[in-house]
């Protein structure tokens, strides 16, 4: 078996790639790659700033007879020893639904993962639980829905407010199992510190089955979430709504691509914002032309602008975004080519693209997950599972600096 191991771009003048010599305001250096806290047998990386300003990542890791979801820390340059949040032999493990964490600014943590609630295939709850000592105690975990069907429940953003709970967004299965089939929906519920759940709520009545959901706090204080929406005439472009004063606003499309299918793509929008500027990033394969596209929105995420195509014209998508202080995004996606896949990052701004740097060789299969992306002061983390014989989690920085 091929060793799939992380090849890296270098980037080496003030016009390099990324850098946005003509518009930009800082430069991206080459990828580093770091020496992980995650092993051999480790998979579904996720990476998260808490309000609380540290950079955690998680990741799960096969153990005998089941499997543990870890976490870590960056602190001094360096990746902390690895704390366990929870094990069992009776979870849902899948390269594309995976755990999140969220953290408030005194410090508490909210992690999600997934147990099997029955026998069939996609029967499984989402379970949360909360830590006030930096993970050193869990609580019981809790499960935001409370249908008790034993169906799919999964694919959760979670988001750390100001005003100190969690919000919880989750595709929810409870209308799949009627006869006739019922759609998926998406829902919402707000945990308080004290572990107790509020306000569930529907956020849109039909959805996607199972492309993953981002949400976050805007400037002006709402929430928002982007998904994959599923029309009656199975139309599945990607549409937002904003939670602002206790109230969802209905849907609205980010762009209408038309990409009518009549499956799931597995694939989700990411999200980033950087005070009103948000910026979206999303996979499409619209009359037969598949793309990675990103679209800018300049007051909050209520409207969009037309999109910029990202891809090299061969993507996977598997996206995810930054939004750097300057207004321009940052965008990692899955590019296939021959025989293998590449993680690559491309700066865009509405205006256009530079050109494309290459962070790590990979494949296209499943094994390899979804590669996780996120600024933590001027550097940009990466995060991706390297599908070796024993999978392993690997992470990567590229520093920014100010631009010449």
């Amino acid at each position: 078996m091929r060793s799939w191991v992380p090849v890296l771009f270098f980037l080496a003048s003030a016009c390099s790639v990324l850098s946005g010599c003509s518009q930009g305001s800082f430069e991206l250096g080459a990828p580093q790659i770091l020496e992980g806290p995650a092993p051999a047998g480790s998979m579904a990386p996720n990476l998260a700033v808490g309000l609380d300003e540290r950079l955690y990542l998680s990741w799960i890791e096969s153990r005998a007879g089941g499997h543990a979801l870890r976490f870590s820390t960056w602190s001094e340059g360096a990746w902390s020893p690895p704390r366990t949040v929870a094990a069992g032999d009776d979870w849902f493990v899948n390269w594309a639904d995976f755990p999140s964490m969220a953290v408030l600014e005194d410090g508490t943590i909210a992690v999600h993962w997934l147990v099997k609630s029955g026998g069939e295939a996609y029967a499984y709850d989402v379970h949360v639980a909360l830590s006030h000592d930096g993970g050193v105690t869990w609580s019981e975990p809790v499960r935001p829905h409370d249908d008790g069907t034993k169906t799919e429940h999964g694919f959760v953003s979670l988001v750390a407010t100001a005003e100190g709970n969690f919000e919880i967004l989750w595709l929810d299965g409870r209308n799949t199992g009627l006869t006739p089939h019922g759609p998926m929906t998406l829902r919402h519920a707000t945990l308080g510190v004290d572990g107790a759940l509020t306000g569930e709520m529907l956020v849109d009545e039909r959805v996607c089955d199972c492309c993953s959901t981002d949400a976050l706090r805007t400037g002006d204080g709402a929430t928002l979430v982007a998904y994959r929406d599923r029309s009656s005439s199975e139309v599945r472009d990607i549409s937002v709504s904003r939670l602002s004063e206790s109230k969802w606003s209905t849907p609205r499309s980010v762009h209408d691509d038309n990409w009518e299918i009549a499956a799931c793509p597995v694939n989700g929008p990411a999200l980033d914002s950087n005070g009103e500027t948000v910026a979206i990033a999303w996979f499409t394969a619209a009359q037969g032309m598949p793309s990675v596209r990103l679209a800018f929105s300049t007051n909050g995420g209520r409207s969009f602008g037309p999109p910029v195509r990202i891809d090299e014209g061969r993507p996977y998508g598997r996206v995810d975004v930054v939004v750097a202080d300057d207004g321009s995004a940052l965008v990692s996606w899955l590019e296939g080519s021959d025989d293998e896949a590449r993680i690559l990052m491309r700066r865009a701004h509405p205006s256009g693209t530079s050109e494309p740097s290459l962070v790590a060789v990979t494949t296209g299969s499943r094994s390899s997950g979804v590669p996780r992306m996120v600024r933590f002061e001027d550097t940009i983390f990466v995060a991706w599972t390297e599908p070796t014989e024993l999978p392993r989690v690997r992470t990567a920085t590229l520093s920014m600096s100010p631009g010449r």
